[in-house]
């Protein structure tokens, strides 16, 4: 089985080494159940080290190609064997006797424009003539293009801003290419690179983004295929990209043409901070969607992405295999509530409310000298001494968070958790009293850790 493995190796990289194992995996040349030469047997074959190889064995652990059994080895993966728990499922904070969940991410539904005369507008619309149409209403795409932060070569709709992720993830990486994202970042994204194999690297954040220096770092180490970014209203941290910080950002990548960058722009409409796009400097490369769940309706199941033509048309075209289009039903709706004047006050009424309740909790927070943060958006990060202590302290108080654990790709020095700050309208004050009780000692900047951040995420 050595003598198979260094055989198939043509590329004796990290990357190339879990590639070419992962094909023997796929072609059955490597059966179910097979145990895998040692990483220093496999090294030495090779002339690489151990610890090029172990990273190759934890991308395929991480892939569900291979499972390890500490002592006993490695295992090629046996079907139906049950693969790591996706960090998404995560987050769910739910038990008997919640009372305030406030784990869930999702929007206040009572501050979402009414769609009921939307739909009275939209009326018997027979909007679908032929399987073969446009993906996008006519009259819609004129109204995306008009709000795009730059001009884009081509747009299409999908079903959410998380199908737009999957699909311009499957058509940009491949098993074992690295690829750059915020440290913390959404774990839905994490979950997603790490389901086709991809290396994820974590790159630091501060209050204004991603850190130049730090992307620099990366792209220079790993020489990444893409980097994911949210540009507003970051989750969890709420921090928005300045737009000086988009210059940053876009000077380092200048120099590596062969960096896609995706920009997921989540709360869209409900954010403060006005739109910014790395697509100003950088168009042909970036990929950028424009999401509407938590702006104008987790049901409505849609979102934009727009980018450089051959990959959008790619993602296009695969969609014709499959769903086809996303429903121009719901498109029409989306349409007349991005137009109508009484959706866009609602939406607008809805953005101050968000900001006003953010506002609220991190000041009453602050007076209790916890570390937290939530410039933007529905949630906030905060500061924890113990990430399991502060949820089981929450819990007896019937109030559910998610935990900061998954939204990290690599430690953060710090435990957190995150707080959908969108979903409190009232009571702050004695939630701030529990939430400042749960943060422990630490979050509130002694103990035996690091001091924090002043802005609560590092």
């Amino acid at each position: 089985m050595l003598r198979l493995i260094t055989g198939a190796v043509d590329d004796r990289s990290a990357r190339g080494i879990a590639a070419a194992v992962s094909r023997l995996v796929t072609a059955g040349d490597l059966p179910s159940g097979a145990r895998l030469p040692t990483v220093r047997d496999v090294a030495a074959a090779l002339g690489v080290s151990p610890t090029t190889v172990s990273e190759a064995w934890r991308s395929l652990a991480r892939a569900g190609a291979i499972q390890t059994r500490g002592r006993s080895g490695s295992f090629v993966t046996s079907p139906g064997q049950p693969r790591q728990r996706l960090r998404y499922a995560q987050l769910g904070g739910t038990f008997p006797g919640v009372t305030q969940d406030f784990s869930t991410g999702v929007p206040d539904y009572d501050l979402l424009p009414s769609i009921t005369e939307s739909l009275k507008r939209v009326g018997d619309a027979r909007l679908t003539t032929s399987y073969l149409e446009a993906a996008v209403l006519p009259p819609l795409e004129t109204v995306l293009r008009a709000r795009w932060a730059y001009p884009v070569d081509r747009l299409t709709v999908v079903d959410g801003a998380l199908d737009a992720l999957d699909r311009i993830t499957s058509a940009i990486v491949r098993y074992g290419d690295h690829v750059l994202v915020e440290n913390p970042a959404f774990p839905p994204v994490l979950d997603l690179l790490e389901a086709v194999g991809a290396t994820v690297v974590g790159v630091a954040l501060d209050e204004h983004g991603m850190r130049p220096d730090a992307l620099a770092s990366a792209l220079r180490a790993y020489d990444p295929v893409a980097v994911y970014l949210q540009p507003r209203a970051h989750n969890p941290t709420g921090v928005s990209l300045s737009a000086r910080r988009v210059e940053e950002l876009a000077d380092a990548l200048a120099a590596y043409p062969q960096v896609t960058i995706v920009e997921d722009d989540h709360a869209g409409d409900i954010a403060t901070a006005p739109p910014v796009s790395l697509g100003t400097r950088l168009p042909h490369r970036t990929v950028h969607v424009a999401g509407f769940s938590k702006s104008h309706g987790p049901d409505l199941r849609l979102a934009a992405l727009g980018g450089p033509a051959p990959l959008v048309t790619a993602i296009a075209d695969r969609r014709l295999l499959g769903p086809g289009w996303s429903s121009r039903l719901l498109q029409a709706v989306l349409l007349d509530l991005l137009t109508s004047v009484d959706a866009i006050v609602q939406v607008a009424e809805a953005r101050q409310v968000y900001a006003d309740r953010r506002a609220a909790l991190l000041t009453a927070l602050a007076e209790r000298g916890v570390s937290a943060t939530s410039d933007d958006g529905i949630n906030l990060w905060m500061r924890v001494e113990d990430q399991q202590m502060a949820m089981l302290s929450l819990a007896g108080h019937g109030i559910a968070v998610a935990p900061g654990a998954p939204f990290e790709v690599s430690t953060l020095g710090a435990d957190h958790v995150r707080i959908t700050v969108g979903l409190i309208r009232d009571g702050v004050p004695a939630l701030a009293d529990i939430f400042a009780s749960a943060a422990g000692a630490d979050a509130r900047g002694s103990g035996s850790r690091s001091q924090p951040h002043p802005r609560g995420w590092r």
